[in-house]
Parts: structure tokens; sequence; C-alpha cells
């Protein structure tokens, strides 16, 4: 008997192949039989009615920070109400392991401060009572309802071998190579690569460059001689280039870690918007093949709407001078920010040419508050600090300030977007398709305050097909399942053919998309964020296991960890694959 039966809805498969009108079998966990409506005769215990849906692979995100989250929320939260299935952790140099001894309240500090999770969550979610990576990812078995599979990263590796003096300084040849043994352990207990971070925006707890940003390339390459050991693995990086176009150096130094490893590598975020920087960024990619590497970007479907606020202060702390602030506790920012020689020294620096393309949210008047967190400040939520200015009789920066210290930093703020227009997101579709690029860059568990990232998936089979009609829906979902998938070189996931695991998203056309987003006190600790459903998301089967019904979790936990050269088999740094 079979477990499960889908009858009637339209089979997309993930492979680019037209949609048709089919019935599904699923037992043990796996797709059993794919037929013409009525002609798989097997009875099931359950069937679902899918005339009128779309019947595809679970979507697969292959950049999360879920890492904390999945251990007091299995869910993963919202990702699968958007349909996706298969999350990927452990991404831009950070996780939670190995820890241990002095270096947990490190990493809770970096987590907090460099991926926007609020620090009271991290401690009053998770007791930090483990010291490796094998032993953290030891928890996860049996007790998530998502696929996950997790990078060794970079940042808490140095920590771990070099303790205070990873931040800052230089390893020896003798500590590089006991990075490379906690590397080569991490990755036997089924770590899926290596992740680091030279970002400029990447700051620990105190304020300083997190430890990854002090190696030097013989650390990092080293590193890559040792994941391109293992079969299953891949690597992700994020350098200064990712935001403001990629240097000679860069475009070297990506290029080998691929080539070393012999595996692709990823970095985050390619965004396209009204210059022509982007064109330049894919380029990156060509280089590299060139040198035997493969380089792939990371690009989200949805112009980039984000929400900076002072607590975190992600983005805000790149700017010239800003970036002591934020290293401050919230008392003695709030102290900072009602200072007016501190305001006159952040509003200057902000504006100084060194300030360079992120210089533009210095532009203050044009910000839009968003959200509001106080009874004082109330009225001004939904118009621009300008609006306020004007009202309040102060100076846009002043008024900023007034309202970010009157709301205890929580002040949600969107920057000024300049109107999109119907080439830039024709441009954006060709991105999508190009095979220079994997559409993904969720962060979703990350950043709370400031996005939910996890709404691209929906958005994309939503708003980018039937709304703009950008792209077909085959085309849709097969960027969603397939190339992430073969990227990644999952085994039997991201299609929808007899014999993969049932990861399947059925979903309505007509109605699917991403809600609005809104601010959730759902964390440990009372800690808050921001979170968006979905609509149209009708069931979603993880591993032939539903774990979502009409827009709500079932509690189910199906999902399997995915372990390097167990649930991926390797993709080397020149796959012969088929064209996108």
């Amino acid at each position: 008997m079979l477990d499960l039966l889908i009858r009637g809805g339209t089979v997309v498969d993930g492979t680019g192949a037209p949609g048709r009108v089919a019935d599904v079998a699923v037992r043990g966990g796996r797709v059993v039989g794919i037929g013409a409506p009525g002609a798989i005769g097997e009875p099931a215990r359950r069937t679902i009615d899918a005339t009128g849906l779309v019947v595809a692979p679970g979507f697969v995100d292959l950049h999360t920070h879920y890492d904390a989250q999945l251990l007091w929320d299995p869910t993963a939260s919202p990702s699968p109400l958007h349909g996706v299935t298969t999350v990927f952790g452990g991404n831009c140099g950070f996780a939670l392991a190995p820890a241990g001894g002095d270096h947990a309240g490190y990493l809770a500090r970096m987590m907090s401060r460099v991926e926007g999770i609020p620090l009271a969550a991290l401690e009053a979610g998770l007791d930090w009572e483990w010291t490796s990576f094998g032993d953290w990812l030891g928890r996860l078995p049996g007790s998530i309802a998502v696929n996950a599979g997790f990078l060794a990263a970079h940042s808490p590796i140095r920590r771990a071998v070099m303790g205070d003096d990873a931040v800052g300084h230089p390893a020896s040849a003798e500590q590089i190579e006991a990075m490379a043994s906690l590397l080569r352990e991490a990755l036997a207990a089924g770590a899926l690569g290596l992740s680091t971070s030279r970002a400029p925006t990447h700051h620990d707890g105190e304020g300083n460059p997190v430890p990854s940003r002090a190696a030097t390339d013989e650390e990092v390459f080293r590193l890559c001689d040792v994941v391109g050991e293992f079969p299953g693995t891949q690597l992700e990086a994020i350098v200064p280039g990712c935001i403001n176009g990629f240097s000679p150096d860069e475009v070297t130094f990506l290029s080998t870690m691929s080539a070393r490893a012999d595996r692709p590598l990823n970095w985050n975020v390619l965004g396209v918007g009204h210059n022509d920087s982007w064109r330049e960024q894919l380029a990156l990619s060509d280089r590299a093949a060139e040198a035997g590497g493969r380089v792939v970007a990371l690009t989200l479907p949805q112009g980039m709407k984000l929400r900076l606020t002072f607590l975190s202060g992600m983005i805000l702390d790149a700017l010239p001078g800003w970036a002591d602030l934020f290293g401050l506790p919230v008392d003695e920012r709030l102290a900072a920010l009602r200072d007016p020689a501190t305001r006159r020294r952040l509003d200057e620096g902000a504006r100084s040419p060194d300030a360079g393309a992120i210089g533009a949210l210095a532009r203050w008047k044009h910000l839009r508050v968003v959200e509001t967190f106080s009874p004082e400040t109330a009225p001004y939520e939904g118009l621009t600090v300008g609006e306020i200015a004007e009202r309040t009789g102060a100076e846009p920066f002043d008024a900023l300030c007034d309202v970010v210290i009157a709301d205890g930093l929580r002040t949600g703020l969107s920057p000024g977007m300049l109107p999109e227009s119907d080439e830039l997101w024709r441009t954006r579709a060709e991105v999508w398709r190009d095979p220079r690029t994997v559409v993904g860059a969720s962060d979703a568990g990350a950043h709370l305050d400031m996005m939910c990232g996890a709404t691209y998936s929906s958005f994309l089979v939503g708003e980018a097909v039937r709304d703009r009609e950008l792209l077909t829906m085959e085309e849709a979902v097969h960027q969603l399942t397939a190339v992430p998938a073969r990227l990644y070189g999952l085994v039997d996931r991201g299609v929808l053919v007899e014999g993969v695991h049932a990861d399947i998203t059925i979903f309505d056309p007509a109605t699917v998309g991403p809600r609005p987003e809104r601010t959730l006190d759902d964390l440990p600790g009372g800690a808050s964020r921001l979170v968006a459903e979905a609509d149209g998301i009708e069931h979603v089967l993880v591993n032939g296991v539903e774990i979502v019904r009409a827009g709500a979790f079932t509690g189910a936990t199906p999902g399997t960890v995915l372990r390097s050269g167990e649930a991926t088999t390797t993709v080397t740094a020149r796959p012969a694959e088929p064209s996108r």
C-alpha cells in the first residue's frame, strides 16, 4: 500500500521539462511512481487532491543561518512556509562549533553582531554543551522538520586554535596545521565544506574584524586543500568585491580557492540594480574557469529590500567611523547617540568620500520609518525622516537619532529605493538564467531585525512568473530546485522523478506569494524577529511526511541531516553538466 497518492496536480519536476497533469505515488519516504491521472491503481493510506495545483520538488536554499534556530525551532520557520524543504547553514565563515571553554561566549557575541541574531536568544535558547563540530551536528538527527546540511566555518575554527590571537593576527605554520586538523575532523563528521569571510562589514561582538579577516592567503588555501580530500564538499566565501566589484587580487584569491580544492565556490550576494557593476562581478566566473576553478554567484530574485536598525547596526556599521558605535552596549550606544558631538562625527563619516557606495544611506531624509516601538514614535510610522524633520523642526540626522533613541534602537528603517523599471526586471530574469548564478542567498535565520529573505522562493513562483511573466513556471521551479541541488551534489533531491526522496511542494499558482513582513516576539529570551508567511503554499512534504498543511506547520520532524559524501556526491570545479 502507498503511504500517499497526490492526484491530478500539474507536475513540474524541476528538470525544466514541460509540466504535465499526473498522479504521484509516495511510499517509504520516496517517490515510487508518477503516472497519468488514474493510472496508479495501488491503494493509499492518504490522498491529496492537487487539482489546479502545481506539484514540484521541494525548494533548496543554499544560504541560510539556521545553525542556532534549529536547536530551538525544528521547523526552520518561516522557510518551509515558502516551499523550502532543504537548507544549508554554516555560511559566511560563522557557525556554533567548535566551541567549548571560553569560546562559546565569543561565538555567541560574534553570531549576534554579524548575523543579527539577538544575543538574548542565543544565550537563552542554546546550552552550548558541545565542543566539536560533530558534537553539535549530532544534536540534530531526528529532531528537525527540514533536511539540513552545514559547512564548517573558518572563524570558529581559527578561534578554537588561536584564542584571542585569532583576531587581527596571522597564524603560524603550526597553527595553520592545527586548523587543518580541526577542519578535517569536521568534514569527517559530515560538514559539507568550508566557508570564510573577508567582508569589511563583518565584526565580532567587540567590534573587531572577525577572525577569518586576519587569515593570510596561505592559510585559506591550506584549508581548501583539506576540503579537496573529502567527497561531496563545497566552498563558500565573501570578500569586499561581493559588494563593490572584485579587485584583481580577489579574482585570483577566489579562483585559487576553488582550484586548490577542486570544488565549486559560491559567493553572496549578487545584486542587480540600476548600474552595470554586476556584469563585471559575473565576469569573475569566467576568469576563475580560466584558472581551473568554478565560482558562481548567489543572487536574490527580489530587489534588495533591507530594514536597517541601530540595534544590530548591520550595514550601518560599514559607514566610516560607525563600527565603534555598534561595539558599545545598548545603554552606552543610546548615550552616544544623545551626544551632539558624536552625532556630528557620525554624520560627517557617513557623508565622506570613504563611505563609497554605502554612503547612499546618508541621504537621511529619504529613509522611511517602517515600524516603531513606542507611543512617542507611533505617529511617525510610515513617514520619511525628512517628513519627521519638517514636523519637529530638527535637522534630518538629529530627527532620525531622536526617533531611534525613543524606540530603544529598535526603529525599522527602509532606505529610499529608486523605482524599478520593467527593463531592470527583465535583466534580473536573464541573470537568474545565467549558469554563473544560483538563485538563493536568503540569509534566512539571520539579520532578524533587517529582513525576511526566506520569501524569495514564493516570490519567484508567484510574482515573477504570474504577475511579471519573467519566467515560465518550469524555469522558476528549475532554478529553485535542480540548479542548487546539482551545485551541491545532492543525491536524489532537487527533482521530482521516480526513485528520489519525496521532498515535495504543492502550491496554487494563482495565489502563491509572500505576505508582508511583521515583527514577532517569539524567540528565546523574549527576543524579536521579522517574519513573513506565504499564501498559496498548500502542502510541503519532507521525505514523504507532511510538514506544512494549508500554510501551517504540522509538527512533524522527518528531516535528514545531510552529511558530505553520504547525502552529497562530489562536484568538481569543472563538472560535466548539461547546459541550463
